[in-house]
């Protein structure tokens, strides 16, 4: 990160590294194995002891009151080594994001708010999903009591693991989508088994099918997609710090194995075009560390244009993370497609981030479309 951002937030790059190493380094093959495996509920237990799922959130809702800096920075150091809890995280914060932007802090409080238990703090929601491209399935009809709500949902990143979540769904009537938070142990409510994914296998996802269950309304009706963007624009800073976190730990692991590996009597680092290829890597993390840090400062200060600023790191990023990954397993030739080492995980792992948000070409579509019209912004 900048210097100006590093010095400021050195703590939570500690805190994020020392973490990763500690808890998620020793068992990130075995927590890979989810849904065939157990899920890593003592890790998760532990994050939230420490205070990574409260990152963002004010004093007064029991978090600790920082920014996207800080958030970035700890989403960075953490994917270096497993990208799977940064999800759950991202998934967490950007339905914070959503209820904050739409003035839903008081419920927000009352579920977070200095609880202990995870699982009850957590926010479900389809973090993979701009609800504007494809239209909820999901039907709101208001009643005496409030709002029920009707039809299936699909892959609801958090949804087996949480209490709560953030879904968007249709009230007869009206043009836009609204948001609703739900009970997760809604009685009219079933869960899907645990979705297998290309990547970030322990971050887990659930199709839900709702039958008459109560929700609660966040935000005005028909006014969803504009919380959404407000929050999407915000949280790609936190996209483009994952994907670097993921190609510095590709380069990592790519540049030790060089350096141990030997062929014809020498360490393969020696030769010419894998030393050109490793030379490449490094200019691209480089590159991604400045992204990450000059889109942060430029959310956190209001920058001019900085939603532009935001949309371009994440796209750009996850571009680079796609092909960077895939030159890390190149270096580890035919070990980098094994299980035993990090490089297929990670090249999964970026494929998965990539998807964040919403489509690709939907997302760089309406990036060109804000910069022909700025209106659109």
């Amino acid at each position: 990160m900048l210097t100006i951002i590093k010095n400021e937030l050195k703590s939570f790059e500690d805190l994020a590294r020392n973490f990763a190493t500690k808890e998620l380094m020793p068992n990130r093959r075995t927590n890979d194995r989810y849904p065939f495996g157990a899920f890593y509920d003592e890790v998760l237990t532990k994050a939230n002891d420490v205070g990574l799922f409260g990152v963002t959130l004010p004093e007064d809702c029991g978090g600790i009151g920082q920014g996207i800096a800080a958030l970035s920075v700890i989403l960075e150091n953490l994917s270096a080594v497993d990208a799977s809890l940064a999800g759950i995280i991202f998934t967490n914060v950007m339905a914070q994001e959503i209820m904050f932007s739409a003035g839903g802090k008081n419920f927000l409080c009352n579920i977070v708010g200095h609880n202990t238990d995870v699982h009850t703090a957590l926010i479900a929601f389809q973090v993979y999903l701009n609800p504007a491209e494809i239209k909820p399935s999901l039907e709101a009809i208001k009643n005496k009591d409030g709002y029920i709500l009707n039809g299936k949902i699909e892959y609801v990143v958090l949804g087996g693991i949480a209490r709560h979540a953030l879904v968007p769904a249709y009230i007869k009537g009206n043009d836009g989508y609204t948001f609703f938070l739900i009970d997760l142990t809604d009685k009219g409510l079933t869960k899907s088994e645990p979705i297998f994914s290309l990547g970030l296998h322990a971050c887990p996802a659930v199709d839900l099918t709702l039958v008459n269950t109560r929700a609660t309304l966040i935000g005005k009706e028909g006014d969803g997609a504009r919380h959404f963007e407000q929050a999407s624009d915000r949280m790609c800073s936190a996209v483009a710090a994952m994907q670097c976190g993921i190609m510095k730990g590709a380069f990592q692991e790519a540049l030790s194995y060089s350096q141990e590996r030997f062929q014809g009597g020498w360490e393969i680092i020696n030769w010419s075009a894998l030393r050109m290829l490793l030379a490449n890597m490094a200019v691209q993390v480089k590159i991604a560390e400045m992204v990450v840090a000059a889109t942060a400062l430029a959310v956190e200060q209001q920058h001019p244009q900085w939603e532009k600023s935001a949309r371009a790191a994440a796209l750009h990023l996850s571009e680079l993370a796609c092909k960077l990954t895939t030159d890390g397993i190149q270096v580890l030739g035919g070990n980098g497609y094994m299980k035993d080492y990090g490089q297929e995980k990670r090249f999964r792992d970026a494929k998965q981030v990539q998807a964040l948000l919403g489509l690709v070409p939907m997302r760089k579509l309406n990036m060109i479309g804000a910069v022909i019209n700025p209106k659109m912004q």
